[in-house]
């Protein structure tokens, strides 16, 4: 499961790049990220070489600039920024200024991703990121995971941390990743600040009796018995496919169920495959 989100990750972030949002003279830039403190921005002038360079924003929000002084960056768009310098540059120093404005570091916003991932942790919120690129910044997920993803967002004002999802600190949305991996790019949720990306482990069942690898085994939302029993290498050779039960808890109580490979299987149930009679 792991390589083939990978995979994905790596054509769906090749479609997002080419997309519409994009600065086309400076690919892979975003046109509508929202400038923060911290963020170190890239100027590039066509009109003096001299003022080109790297540029941080401060915690105020503003940056130095060459000729003009304390220029107000943060919560602007970089097209916004860009108009504004050229408004600034063109009052007594250019005719009409050419100029670019690129970000060479984010920093100012972030997104965590927590769970059942390689690599959890907060990462920075890198223009136009999307689910599925958060995830394989993560490393992608572990063959424990369940195949959902959480996106919770956080109440203004929260502090900057990861949200759990609760139901009282955020708003959640659930996105099935078995979709996204099969191309639904409508599950490919763009991320904001503070988001918090959450991938729960996956429930397990339990498989015994005439099976070749009896155990517990992590499931997928949907898994039949035939699924769940692959898991466990399959029947062996005296094992009785039309005699399956499950044991499952019901109201606290014991219940066995007659199973047909097709009946879906809920977390904690237990699959007993018995001996066949002859």
């Amino acid at each position: 499961m792991a390589t083939r989100f990978v995979a994905l990750s790596a054509s769906l972030c090749l479609l997002t790049l080419a997309g519409v949002g994009l600065n086309a003279d400076q690919p892979g830039q975003p046109t509508n990220y929202v400038i923060g403190p911290q963020d170190v921005l890239t100027i590039t002038s066509f009109d003096q070489e001299d003022l080109s360079g790297k540029y941080p924003v401060d915690a105020d929000g503003t940056f130095s600039f060459p000729l003009i002084g304390r220029v107000k960056a943060g919560g602007l768009t970089l097209r916004a920024l860009e108009a504004e310098l050229k408004r600034m540059l063109k009052d007594g120093f250019f005719k009409d200024p050419q100029l670019a404005v690129a970000v060479e570091t984010y920093k100012s916003q972030k997104v965590h991703i927590v769970g059942e991932v390689r690599n959890p942790g907060t990462y920075p919120l890198e223009g136009d990121m999307s689910l599925i690129e958060a995830i394989a910044r993560a490393g992608s997920t572990l063959p424990t995971a369940s195949g959902e993803a959480l996106i919770v967002r956080a109440k203004p004002g929260q502090p900057d941390r990861p949200v759990i999802p609760n139901g009282e600190d955020g708003e959640a949305t659930t996105i099935d990743l078995k979709e996204l991996q099969s191309g639904a790019l409508s599950k490919n949720v763009a991320l904001r600040d503070g988001d918090t990306i959450f991938v729960p482990r996956a429930e397990s069942v339990y498989v015994f009796g005439q099976v070749k690898n009896p155990g517990a085994y992590s499931i997928q939302r949907n898994t039949t018995v035939l699924q769940a029993l692959s898991l466990a290498g399959g029947v062996n050779e005296r094992g009785a496919t039309g005699r399956i039960k499950i044991v499952r808890i019901e109201k606290g109580k014991t219940v066995e169920i007659k199973a047909k490979l097709t009946d879906l299987v809920r977390a904690g149930d237990t699959i007993m495959v018995p001996e066949r009679f002859f």
